[in-house]
C-alpha cells in the first residue's frame, strides 16, 4: 500500500484519486481553492467537474500543501498545464530529496516551450519526475471503464513503480521511457482536437475528421521527432490513441470549443461555455513556435493559430489547407 497526494482536484486529479484508492492505496487530494475542498468533503463528489463519481469516505481532502506532500511515496501533479509552473513553484521546500512527482496534465509552456516534466524538474531539481498519458477522459476512468496509458520515466525503476501503482483489471499501464515524445504527442493533440471540433461545428463530415486525425499524427510526429522524440511513440497511446479519443468524444474540452468556434463563437465564448481549461488552446501558439524553431511545417497547426488568434474564418482555413502544393503522402522511392 501507498501513500500517494493528488495535487489539483479537476476531473482528472478526481479520476485517478479513485483509481489510486481502488488499488488499496491512501489518498489526499489537495486543491488551492476552499470551497472545492469543502465540497469534496462534505458530498464526497466533484458536482461541477466529475458529477456521479463518488469518492470515499475515507479518503483525505486538504489546502495545505505541506501536509498534501509530506510523507507521501508519490505526488500526482493534476493542476492544468497553465498553473504547472506556478503550482510546482509554491511546492518546492515541501517535496523531499528524490521525492516521485508525476505529471498528468498535458501541454507545452508558451513562453519557454517546455514540456510539463521539464517545467517541474526546473522547479523542482530534488525531485524525481515521470508521466502518466494517453487516451483516457476522465469521465470514463472515475467509472473504472477500461483504458490503456503510459508511464514514462527516465528509467525503468520509476516508470515500472508508477505502472504497480496505477494499474488494475480497468486501467492497464504501459511504459516508455520516451518521456519527451509522450509528452509532445500529449500536448499537441489538443490542437489538432480543435481543429476537429471546428470541422464539426462547420458542418463536415467523417472524411474530414480521418483526413484531420491522420494528418495531425503526421504533423505531430514530424516535430516530435525533430526535438528528439521516437516515431514508435507517436504511432502509440500517446500519439494516434490519445489523438483519436480527444478528436472524437464529446468528453473532449478541446473537440468541444472547437465545434462552439466551427460554429462562430470567438475563442473566448468558446472557452466560457466550456468552463474548464481547454489545453489546446493554450499549447497552440507554442507548437507553432516549436515549428519555426525546428523548421518542420505545421500546416493544420497553423491555421487553428489563425483562427484562434488572428479570427481567421475558419471555412477559409479549411480552403487553404485544401489547396495547398500537392505532394506525396509519404516520401518512397518509386520504381521506374
Amino acid at each position: 500500500m501507498g501513500n500517494v497526494a493528488i495535487i489539483g482536484a479537476g476531473s482528472w486529479g478526481t479520476a485517478l484519486s479513485v483509481v489510486l484508492h481502488n488499488n488499496g492505496h491512501r489518498v489526499t487530494i489537495w486543491s488551492i481553492v476552499e470551497q472545492e475542498i469543502e465540497m469534496l468533503r462534505t458530498e464526497h463528489e466533484h458536482k461541477e467537474k466529475l458529477p456521479g463519481v463518488k469518492l470515499p469516505e475515507d479518503m483525505c481532502f486538504t489546502t495545505d500543501l505541506k501536509e498534501a506532500c509530506e510523507g507521501k511515496d508519490m505526488l500526482v501533479l493534476a493542476v492544468p498545464s497553465p498553473y504547472t509552473r506556478s503550482t510546482a513553484r509554491m511546492m518546492k521546500d515541501c517535496v523531499t530529496e528524490g521525492q516521485l512527482i508525476v505529471s498528468v496534465a498535458k501541454g507545452v509552456e508558451e513562453d519557454s516551450l517546455m514540456t510539463l516534466s521539464q517545467i517541474i524538474k526546473q522547479e523542482i531539481p530534488q525531485c524525481r519526475v515521470a508521466v502518466l498519458c494517453g487516451p483516457s477522459h476522465a469521465e470514463e476512468v472515475g467509472r473504472c471503464i477500461p483504458t490503456t496509458c503510459v508511464a514514462g520515466a527516465a528509467d525503468r525503476n520509476t516508470a515500472e513503480y508508477v505502472q504497480d501503482m496505477f494499474m488494475n483489471e480497468n486501467f492497464r499501464v504501459y511504459t516508455s521511457p520516451d518521456v519527451l515524445g509522450m509528452e509532445l504527442g500529449a500536448a499537441l493533440k489538443n490542437v489538432v482536437a480543435l481543429a476537429a471540433g471546428i470541422a464539426d461545428g462547420l458542418g463536415y463530415g467523417d472524411n474530414t475528421k480521418a483526413a484531420l486525425i491522420t494528418r495531425g499524427i503526421a504533423e505531430i510526429g514530424r516535430l516530435g521527432v525533430a526535438m528528439g522524440g521516437k516515431a514508435e511513440t507517436f504511432a502509440g497511446l500517446t500519439g494516434i490513441g490519445d489523438l483519436i479519443v480527444t478528436c472524437a468524444s464529446m468528453h473532449s474540452r478541446n473537440r468541444r470549443a472547437g465545434i462552439l468556434i466551427g460554429q462562430g463563437k470567438t475563442m473566448d465564448e468558446a472557452m466560457e461555455e466550456v468552463k474548464m481549461v481547454v489545453e489546446g488552446v493554450y499549447s497552440a501558439k507554442a507548437a507553432k513556435a516549436l515549428g519555426e524553431k525546428y523548421k518542420v511545417d505545421l500546416p493544420i497547426i497553423d491555421q487553428v493559430n489563425l483562427i484562434l488568434f488572428e479570427n481567421k474564418p475558419a471555412d477559409d482555413a479549411v480552403r487553404d489547407l485544401m489547396i495547398r502544393e500537392r505532394r506525396d503522402e509519404i516520401v518512397f522511392p518509386w520504381s521506374e
